[in-house]
């Protein structure tokens, strides 16, 4: 989660956040939680918008 978090520049808790919401999917293993990398490009193509 903290990788995802420094690459989104979010906190941890926003991270958690989107995971429980189900806008960022992840597998909890143990106490912690899993993120592909695919999972975490695809969530922000879809957030992608242009400028201008």
């Amino acid at each position: 989660m903290r990788e995802v978090a420094e690459s989104l520049r979010v906190s941890n808790m926003t991270v958690y956040r989107l995971i429980t919401s189900g806008e960022l999917p992840a597998v909890r293993v143990g106490k912690s939680y899993r993120i592909r990398s695919e999972d975490m490009d695809n969530y922000l193509a879809e957030r992608y918008t242009k400028a201008g």
